[in-house]
């Protein structure tokens, strides 16, 4: 029996020692690149320019590329090993990446990317799904899922991605990350593997919001110009209700970062859905060439169907033909996605043009030069990892029907970080019109600060929110007591410096000047009483032993009085009021 027991120890030790090693492993393997990179490379900058010219904009900075650009000597994989296989090495660089480097950033490697860069969770089965850092166990979002992580675990200051249908947004809301997606055409799409050509963009990721815009102002190609703020912030109240978590803890936020930046009458409400109703007349002629009688569907989800239908059709475009004769092996959630699509008459499709360009003259109407929207980046938290979740069906309409409005319109939009709730990142989006991305961009430097301090005080329990209000309470109250004391309303101050104490009764200044007040007044039994409270509070508080040594004397308390003015010269030698009145209780009693 002692033997059994003696054996069972030790495959217990064993066990213990063999996890342990599995998961040293796994948090070394973590620790190394978060599984964000598909390959390592180097492409350096030229030799930065002698004094006294200025240096490159982007010197001294690091950056990865989705497996999507062109880079000369190696194979574009596509997130797909079949595409590796049948493809050969690019032979030039792509023009985003070589004016990275020319800008004096140092480019390090390619990130994975989703499969055939169609998917918006994040997953790869061929290469791994990148670990999220600021959620381990959730997903961290696609199809530009390596670039997001390898910013968001710090192991380069930017990365490209390319968004679609939120390629760049998704995962910079889901790992806690800036991430800029610019307008349609901005940036040049020569050197990337087109998805959907009308609604590809080159974006790009960051944390710090200066690093942001500089890059932003290199593939961009922006000239100096002074910095603009926005005059009105339009919230866009609708958008917000697609929410699953508290509208507050997202729309609060940049509401009260706005009024303390711009003014409260910089602030604006719309209805988005009502709004595109009436200036995007398309959208209403699409459905009723698709509904043949079914119930009216809002004018976001309608936008969203659009724009799904016209990438799947501008993918199949582009690669049914690899697909149909290569014949890879796809993941079932991506094959149901590409092929799920109906045929689709010329005529329909000519109305996918006309909703595009109405669109955008709705949010240029809407938006004008110096106008912002403001919405939730996509409705739900990242979900976790291994969960079906987000290919349901209302997971993937809530997100299309927020992330369409960008797409479709060809808007530039930034995802900006907002902290954490229940752990998991959350996020907001800020849309400027088409063309107005250097605007955007300076928005966001404006106002990132801001809305960080905003965002932390929201995230923080209600019940801390409750004390520090009514510890600033109290200092208003306090400071309404000083101006009733050199106003020489001895009671009135008193009521001030009393309604302090009742919002924050551990401040040893507010019994203190209540003291003094009470002093003014005669009252020398509640004078003395407050200053002890203040001494017990603040045994340092050289005023407070002053006034109750003065209290004290009037009361009689001689030796007592003494002991204070000692004290206090005890804390304060070069005092003279406390010096003097030693000196005179002496020879009172001498």
């Amino acid at each position: 029996m002692a033997s059994q027991s003696a054996n069972l120890w030790v495959l217990l030790g064993l066990g213990l020692a063999g996890i342990l090693l599995v998961t040293r492993k796994l948090k070394k393997a973590i620790r190394e690149d978060f599984g964000a990179f598909i390959e390592k490379l180097q492409l350096l900058p030229p030799p930065p320019p002698l004094p006294p010219k200025a240096p490159h904009p982007l010197t001294g900075l690091t950056f990865a590329v989705s497996d999507v650009f062109d880079i000369d000597g190696h194979v574009t994989g596509f997130g797909h090993p079949d595409w590796v296989k049948t493809h050969e090495k690019a032979s030039w660089t792509s023009p985003a990446v070589t004016a990275l480097v020319e800008g004096g950033a140092t480019c390090i490697g390619k990130t994975v990317v989703d499969e055939l860069a169609y998917g918006i969770s994040g997953e790869n089965k061929h290469y791994g799904t990148p670990t999220n850092p600021a959620a381990p166990e959730r997903l961290p979002g696609g199809s530009s899922s390596g670039a997001a992580v390898a910013v968001a675990a710090n192991l380069v200051d930017f990365s490209l991605g390319v968004d679609t249908v939120g390629g760049v947004r998704i995962p910079a809301g889901f790992c806690g990350i800036l991430g800029f997606r610019p307008s349609h055409g901005a940036v040049s799409h020569v050197g990337i593997i087109p998805i959907s050509t009308s609604l590809d963009t080159i974006g790009w990721f960051a944390k710090d919001p200066n690093i942001l815009r500089r890059v932003g102002h290199v593939l961009l190609q922006l000239p100096y110009a002074v910095q603009r703020s926005p005059r009105q912030i339009i919230i866009a109240d609708d958008c917000f209700q697609l929410l699953k978590i508290s509208v507050d803890r997202v729309a609060q936020v940049v509401i009260k970062s706005t009024e303390k930046l711009f003014g409260r009458q910089a602030l604006k409400h719309e209805n988005v859905e009502d709004y595109l109703k009436s200036k995007v007349p398309s959208l209403k002629e699409f459905h009723s060439k698709k509904s043949n009688g079914e119930l009216e569907i809002s004018s976001l989800r309608l936008l969203a169907n659009v724009m799904q239908f016209l990438r799947r059709h501008e993918f199949k475009c582009n690669h049914a033909e690899w697909i149909s004769s290569v014949k890879p092996v796809l993941d079932p959630a991506i094959s149901s996605q590409i092929f799920g699509t109906l045929e689709m008459p010329d005529t329909v499709f000519e109305s996918y043009k006309s909703i595009r360009d109405e669109m955008r003259s709705a949010m240029h109407s809407l938006l004008k030069d110096d106008g912002i929207l403001v919405i939730p980046t996509i409705a739900d938290t990242s979900p976790k990892l291994g969960g079906k979740e987000i290919l349901s069906e209302d997971y993937q309409s809530r997100a299309c029907s927020l992330l369409s409005i960008a797409s479709m319109s060809g808007c530039c939009q930034v995802t900006i970080p907002l902290g954490f709730h229940n752990k998991c990142p959350i996020s907001v989006s800020l849309i400027a019109r088409h063309g107005g991305d250097r605007f955007l961009l300076d928005t966001v430097h404006t106002m990132y600060t801001s809305l960080q301090e905003q965002a932390d005080t929201a995230s923080k329990p209600k019940s801390s929110r409750n004390v520090l209000s009514k510890e600033q309470s109290a200092e208003i109250a306090k400071e309404k007591g000083n101006q009733a004391f050199k106003d020489m309303q001895w009671q009135k101050a008193i009521g001030f410096y009393t309604e302090a104490i009742k919002l924050s009764g551990t401040n040893a200044t507010y019994y203190s000047n209540r003291a003094l007040a009470y002093l003014e007044l005669g009252s020398y039994l509640q004078a003395e009483a407050d200053c002890t409270k203040a001494i017990t509070l603040d045994k340092k508080n050289v005023k407070a032993y002053l006034r109750r040594a003065t209290a004290r004397e009037m009361l009689g308390y001689y030796k007592e009085a003494i002991e204070d003015f000692r004290y206090a010269l005890v804390l304060e030698p070069t005092n003279k009021r406390a010096t003097q009145s030693v000196e005179r209780l002496r020879k009172l009693f001498q």
